[in-house]
């Protein structure tokens, strides 16, 4: 009878004969971690401990310019993670980081500065003085209540809504005096009542977009976007994280066309290379990896910046470190760039120029693109 830890006579993915630990044809493992809790631990383990080290070795490469392009390109891949799941880890990582880190909601500095109330705009539909009035006086009741129970610091968001409310039933009573009177057509003639508002319906609200040379269909498709832009500006105004993380989401997903269009150019600047396109999309995989490392490290120190804020002289230090980061970037791609074309320093310095110049002009759209397109998207 086998113990329950016998190995099996044949390989279970292939079926191959085997002689050890390991299938001779396929390279598994003849441990089976699903019928053995210490063989399941151990492969979670090894697993962890093997992809941490590649991580380390990896990571340890990229951060010396050129250095881990260079390796891959050389054929020296095995110990290293390849540059497109290295790209798709950091990029998710450094954009999921974005979002806990920047903060733009309107209660975020609630205690630093509390909020005026928010006052409705309820003068518009009066059409006489005393419908003012009445207005008034009921927008009135709740503040100065609110205001007697407050201490005496805290009253002044009351007050300036108090004042606003002041002003636009000031501003409405003008209004009414200027307007001019009605003129009946005759003695007997009755003036019409106003008639009901109809709200629009969907996609009234703006002019349909209507670009020449564009097809039907896309320009139906962007009244529809604008439309939905249109009615999410309220949401965003209450809350305008909802378009940060709607952003942020949407920025690996842009990476995956402008990772490409980067190689492309590079292909375009360094045609006489040799090189072929895949070899320059390595770069630019790589180019892109290093970029999410140090925005995730400025990311990680602003959010330690603001957690030991009180700590004097950490300010200083923390944007010295952000400082020296945002400097190091650019110098990092130029020094990636020469050691991996091997071209002079003022070959390379135009090249890097040029192609920065137009590289920043596409994430420049992309971005704007990307935030409209992030509008609709809440």
């Amino acid at each position: 009878m086998h113990s329950a830890h016998a190995h099996p006579a044949a390989c279970e993915n292939c079926t191959a004969a085997l002689q050890g630990a390991f299938c001779h044809q396929c390279g598994q493992s003849a441990h089976s971690p699903v019928r053995s809790f210490g063989h399941a631990v151990e492969e979670v383990f090894e697993s962890f401990w093997h992809l941490d080290g590649r991580i380390f070795r990896t990571l340890h490469q990229l951060l010396r310019p050129g250095r881990l392009a260079v390796a891959y390109l050389a054929g020296h891949r095995t110990r290293y993670i390849p540059p497109i799941r290295l790209f798709v880890i950091l990029s998710v990582l450094t954009f999921f980081v974005a979002r806990l880190a920047v903060h733009v909601d309107a209660g975020t500095f609630v205690r630093q500065s509390p909020k005026t109330p928010e006052v409705p705009s309820a003068f518009r539909d009066a059409s006489t003085a005393d419908e003012v009035d009445n207005i008034r006086r009921a927008l009135l009741a709740p503040l100065e209540q609110s205001r007697q129970t407050m201490p005496e610091r805290l009253r002044t968001p009351i007050d300036k809504a108090i004042r606003k409310v002041e002003k636009q039933a000031e501003r409405r009573q003008r209004e009414l005096k200027k307007r001019p009177p009605v003129a009946a057509a005759s003695g007997d003639a009755k003036v019409a009542a106003p008639q009901p508002k109809v709200a629009p319906a969907p996609g009234a609200g703006n002019d349909p977009v209507d670009i020449g040379f564009l097809p039907g269909f896309v320009n139906r498709w962007l009244t529809g976007q604008a439309e939905t832009i249109r009615l999410n500006l309220p949401r965003i105004r209450e809350r305008p994280q909802l378009l940060v993380n709607a952003f942020f989401a949407s920025v690996p997903s842009a990476l995956f066309v402008l990772v490409p269009l980067f190689a492309v150019l590079l292909k375009v600047f360094y045609v006489g290379s040799g090189r072929l396109y895949l070899e320059h999309l390595v770069v630019a995989l790589y180019s892109h990896a290093f970029l999410c490392v140090a925005l995730l490290g400025i990311l990680l120190l602003s959010m330690l910046g603001g957690q030991v804020a009180t700590v004097p002289g950490t300010g200083a230090v923390v944007g010295i470190l952000i400082a020296a980061l945002l400097l190091w970037m650019p110098l990092y791609l130029w020094l990636m760039q020469r050691r991996v074309y091997g071209q002079s320093l003022l070959v390379t310095t135009v090249k890097f120029v040029a192609l920065g110049w137009l590289y920043f002009t596409a994430v420049t759209t992309a971005t704007v693109i990307l935030a409209i397109a992030s509008l609709a998207r809440i």
